[in-house]
């Protein structure tokens, strides 16, 4: 595993000097439906070579830039800034479609699309900085977990000068960003949260993640040290500690992953019966199209596929529910429990449909030249990163007591 360098440059496949894109204020506003036109383009491409890079290991550093030009990443962007103002739905619809042609890329932009709903709730100052970065191309990366400590704990520091030293083990799509976000402690044991470009001296993107699935989500480790944070570079956070529309949206976002997975499963298992497999010797079928219980496992991947889309896309309707009614307290804690339940199946759905897709084939199936094992290994990441148990639990407490759920980043 290699290091993209400190401070001196900012590494394969990001643009030189961050933000340094188009005039943020040079795009004219996309719609909705342009924007779909433009996913429909560039999606299949994507498809094509999402299983080789994956079994090469390539990061996909061009197709993100791609997605990000085209104005994919700004559909909720509001209209008077220039967006498209698309709903949740709309966004979830795309997000699905996205990860069923490469559910790395989609987990890679998590931070870009969190940033444009952090946005949606914070200062129109803020909003006229980021967002015309977004509109022109920018990618955002996160840099927050850590190793040791409770989970959750940050243990980075931020000193009274604006000076942050610590390390960050998990930070999504960091390698592909223009800008990374970041959290540290300052002396009081507040916690500060801040936005750097990518190369700043002293911040330092390590290639080095190595999980079983999502391997090209480029989530390696962030270290800062002696990193120097302006200012004007920290957010300022809304007052109270009420529930946020945003943290359902994120959690929603996992789990258009899983359905996405599980459409691209789909496709494999249709995709190998008819092109390699054979029926078993004492089968009552010639091809393996026509035996019944190949038949069988790609009918069950198809259903799971479907139902895990359509728990994710009512969810977004809740979620689009919230924001219709001002964020009315009741009206967030069901889109909450609501993203919980669809987080729950679609990741169990990923998961089978994974498993399943093996029953279509014979010994070939497991062949690493396939790599069809991916989708149950990518499922299986995207699954860990919140357990199903808390999520079925909490919502089983919220249907019997009406107790509300936690009020962290899962829910």
């Amino acid at each position: 595993m290699t290091s993209t360098g400190t401070g001196t440059g900012t590494g394969t496949g990001a643009r030189s000097g961050a933000g340094a894109g188009s005039d943020p204020g040079s795009r004219a506003a996309l719609s909705v439906a342009e924007l779909r036109r433009r996913a429909a383009d560039l999606l299949p491409a994507l498809a094509e070579g999402a299983a080789e890079r994956e079994r090469a290991r390539e990061l996909p550093h061009a197709q993100i830039r791609a997605l990000a030009a085209a104005g994919l990443l700004t559909f909720r962007i509001p209209t008077q800034y220039g967006g498209a103002g698309a709903t949740v739905a709309e966004v979830f619809e795309f997000l699905i479609d996205l990860a069923a042609a490469d559910s790395n890329i989609a987990q890679a932009l998590r931070p870009s699309f969190g940033r444009v709903e952090h946005l949606l709730t914070a200062s129109d100052e803020e909003r006229k900085r980021w967002y015309p970065r977004l509109l022109a191309g920018d990618v955002f990366g996160n840099a927050g977990w850590e190793l040791g400590g409770p989970s959750g704990a940050v243990r980075t520091r931020i000193s009274p000068e604006g000076v942050v030293d610590g390390s960050k083990y998990y930070s999504t799509g960091a390698l592909y960003a223009d800008w990374i976000g970041l959290a540290a402690v300052n002396d009081d044991g507040e916690k500060v949260f801040f936005t750097l470009p990518r190369d700043r001296p002293g911040l330092e993107l390590v290639d080095d993640f190595d999980g079983i699935g999502q391997r090209l989500t480029a989530s390696g480790t962030t270290r800062l040290t002696g990193v120097t944070v302006l200012p004007s570079e920290i957010a300022k956070r809304p007052a109270g500690s009420g529930r946020s529309p945003v943290t359902p949206f994120l959690q929603l976002y996992l789990a258009a992953v899983e359905a996405g997975i599980a459409r691209d499963a789909l496709r494999d298992a249709v995709a190998f019966a008819r092109d390699r497999a054979r029926p078993i010797e004492h089968s009552s079928a010639g091809r393996s199209v026509d035996d019944p219980y190949v038949q069988h496992a790609v009918g069950e991947i198809a259903a799971r596929a479907y139902a895990a889309e359509a728990a994710v896309l009512r969810a977004a309707a809740a979620i689009d529910r919230a924001w219709a009614g001002d964020l009315e307290p009741g009206l967030l804690t069901t889109a909450s429990v609501e993203a919980a339940q669809a987080q729950f199946f679609a990741a169990e759905s990923a998961l089978k449909a994974g498993e399943l897709l093996f029953d279509v084939g014979g010994g070939s199936a497991v062949a690493a030249r396939h790599n069809l094992d991916r989708h149950w290994r990518n499922a299986r990441t995207v699954a860990n990163h919140n357990p199903r148990a808390w999520k079925a639990a909490v919502v089983g407490a919220h249907h019997l007591n009406g107790a509300e759920p936690p009020l962290n980043g899962l829910f």
